[in-house]
């Protein structure tokens, strides 16, 4: 199979509110009041646990049906931890990033323990979303200076 692409365009609504498009979709991110947003809608990192956790939620149904299960419900708790000071520029040695991320699936399901135990395993696997918070990924971030014609 070839890759698959995904792409997000868009720009810039104010300091801390950026408005994205994909495919049909629009995707507004933006920051709580104490970090200079407006909070109409998700932070980014916010967005970075929903994707994980939407990502687990489509692998967890996929896997429960290669393994003859049915997941009824599927519940999904998702916590990140990050220390500012980097973001705020302040001193410190820590990370930008999470220091921790804590993920609780919570399937109904009538599937047994051992089952569930093959099935996160396969899950944890086969999750791009996970894949990528948990491996170096290369991201190349570059800049370019719009001139005006006169």
């Amino acid at each position: 199979m070839s890759d698959l692409i995904f792409s997000v365009q868009g720009e810039s609504a104010s300091a801390a509110k950026f408005i994205a498009k994909t495919r049909q979709f629009k995707l507004v991110v933006d920051e709580p009041e104490g970090l200079g947003g407006t909070d109409e809608n998700a932070n980014p990192v916010e967005y970075i646990l929903a994707g994980l956790a939407g990502c687990l939620n489509v692998v967890g149904h996929l896997v429960a049906k290669e393994l003859g299960f049915t997941i009824t419900k599927l519940n999904i708790e998702v916590t990140g931890n990050i220390n500012a000071n980097k973001l705020f520029g302040l001193p410190g040695d820590e990370r930008a990033g999470f220091k921790k991320i804590d993920l609780k699936l919570v399937p109904e399901t009538d599937a047994s323990i051992e089952t569930l135990a093959e099935w996160l395993r396969l899950v944890q696997e086969r999750c791009p979303v996970k894949d990528n918070l948990t491996n170096i990924t290369p991201v190349h971030v570059s800049v370019e200076k719009q001139y005006e014609i006169q």
